[in-house]
Order: C-alpha cells, then sequence, then structure tokens
C-alpha cells in the first residue's frame, strides 16, 4: 500500500520556505496552499525535490509536477528520471502529455487543430542557414528567437537588423544542439503584456496580467517583470478553454499565456503543462479546485 497519495514535486532550490528572498517564499507558500488544500480532502502529502534519491516513487500514488524549474538545464537527466518514474507512480500531469509539451513543437499541433498562436517558424536542429538568411527569406525584420525546449527565458533574444550579426555566434552553437524557433516581434507585449489564463479541470479558475519591466520585453520576475490580478472577460475565457480543449488529452491543470498578436488577435504564445506558476496566492480557491480534480483522478 502507498505511503502517500500525492508527492509534490518542486527542485531542490525550493524545498525551504524563505524570510529574505520573495521569490522562494511565493513558491514555498503556493505549495503549501496546495498541500491545505489536499489534506481537506483528506490526501497524505509530501514535497520533494524531483531528483531525491532517497525517495521510493512507489511509494505514491501519484507526483504532481509544481516547480521542478531546473529540468530545462538538466533535460536529459530529467527525461530518464521521468521514463523511469512513470512506471512507479501515476504523474499529474500524465507523462506523455508532459513529453508532448515539453518541447514547442507542440505549437504547431495547436495551430493545426485551430487554436491560433503567435506566428511560429521552427529552425530544426543542424540547420546551416545563418539568422540573417532565415530573416531575409522570411521577411521578418524585428524577431524573437527561443530553443523549443527551455524556459525561463533561457536563450532568449530579441533581434532587428542592429543586433543580428552579433547573435550569429550563439545562434550556430545553440542550433548545432537544438532545435530552436522564430516569431515576429509583439509589440504588444511591451505596451500591454501577457495574460495568463490558469485552468483546473477544464475549467477557467482566474487570471494574471504579467508585464515586463520598461526596456524588456520578457515578462518573467527573474527579469524584474511584475505580475497583477487579472479580470477576464467572456471571450477571453472561451479562447484559453478551448486551447486546453485541444491538447492530444486533457491536462488536470493548465496555463494557457496569451497576448494580443500584431493583428490584433488573441494568440497563444505558450501553454503550460508540466510545472507552470500558478499563482496560487492570488486565487485560493483554484488550489482546492486542482486538488479535487486529483481526488478524483486517483479514485479517492
Amino acid at each position: 500500500m502507498s505511503m502517500y497519495d500525492v508527492i509534490i514535486l518542486t527542485d531542490s532550490r525550493y524545498l525551504k520556505d524563505s524570510d529574505t528572498n520573495a521569490y522562494k517564499h511565493n513558491v514555498f507558500y503556493e505549495d503549501f496552499i496546495l498541500r491545505e488544500q489536499l489534506a481537506q480532502l483528506g490526501l497524505k502529502t509530501k514535497r520533494l525535490a524531483w531528483d531525491d534519491t532517497y525517495f521510493n516513487w512507489s511509494d505514491t500514488k501519484s507526483v504532481l509536477f509544481r516547480s521542478t524549474w531546473d529540468y530545462f538545464d538538466r533535460f536529459q537527466e530529467f527525461s530518464l528520471w521521468l521514463e523511469k518514474v512513470k512506471k512507479q507512480t501515476k504523474l499529474i500531469n500524465s507523462a506523455s502529455i508532459i513529453n508532448w509539451n515539453l518541447d514547442k513543437h507542440y505549437l504547431a499541433d495547436l495551430k493545426n487543430r485551430n487554436v491560433h498562436i503567435t506566428e511560429t517558424f521552427f529552425i530544426e536542429r543542424m540547420t546551416k542557414k545563418s539568422l540573417q538568411q532565415l530573416h531575409e527569406e522570411l521577411g521578418w525584420g524585428h524577431t524573437v528567437l527561443k530553443p523549443c525546449v527551455g524556459g525561463a527565458a533561457r536563450h532568449t533574444y530579441e533581434l532587428t537588423s542592429k543586433n543580428i550579426k552579433q547573435h550569429e555566434q550563439v545562434f550556430s552553437e545553440l542550433i548545432a544542439k537544438e532545435s530552436m524557433m522564430l516569431q515576429p516581434f509583439q509589440y504588444t507585449v511591451k505596451t500591454k503584456g501577457e495574460v495568463s489564463y490558469m485552468v483546473m479541470n477544464s475549467k477557467f479558475t482566474h487570471a494574471i496580467l504579467k508585464i515586463a519591466k520598461e526596456g524588456d520585453f520578457r515578462v518573467q520576475d527573474d527579469f524584474g517583470g511584475t505580475v497583477h490580478s487579472y479580470s477576464a472577460n467572456t471571450q477571453e475565457i472561451e479562447f484559453a478553454e478551448n486551447a486546453v480543449r485541444a491538447c492530444p488529452e486533457l491536462p488536470l491543470y493548465a496555463r494557457v499565456d496569451v497576448i494580443v498578436d500584431n493583428t490584433g488577435k488573441l494568440a497563444v504564445s505558450e501553454l503550460e503543462l508540466v510545472e507552470p506558476e500558478l499563482w496560487f496566492r492570488f486565487q485560493p480557491e483554484a488550489a482546492r479546485e486542482l486538488a479535487k480534480g486529483i481526488k478524483f483522478h486517483l479514485n479517492i
């Protein structure tokens, strides 16, 4: 018999609370909110780093990915761990949808399922063309370059005719190892920001507006971005829920990152199903909705 119902996964940097680091405190506090909701439903939980070497993963009915935010820096190690642990316990979200979502080629799948996405050109690994050649062929002058597997704005660059030559070297080094993606720069990111819509059990729960600091386009708080409560309208909620329904299977939790693109349309910039920040501190009721979904999913 399993000792635990749910292991909440983090990485070792966030195992302990912090009185001096607000970012670490928020991660710890939001997991605390979720643990409280799971406990109220009678579920036994524990919080561990995903790479814990002592825990027997078959001792829990499920593992819930929350803040495994070093996985993209240790991707090969994480992938091997994922393959091993999926045979020992149930993953939330599932292993199949995690593998689908880890690589941003999933955006092409969403587009094929009639979800409007940020215009994207995928540059496959070992491509020999330079950034200059790609921009000339696409007719794009102002773009964002980013990896197909990544997070926290890792190797994300804003490119223009003035700086493109400076990035040719780093691009040639990156494309030799991994696939990249190129997108036209979306100007509303600087003026309006990006909105994240949280969806639990296929239902919208709350939204957060992320705004980049002055002079930047990266909305992540790692780079000085700020987060604010956001009141979503009916059209936005329907758009976010439709994006989740377009997944190969329905996830228990999802975060849909949306911008208004250069054509004035709502567009999915990213669909986060692996370890997204969900901002439960803004809406604790959303944690209860997720907890209810987990309990139902585990047939407890």
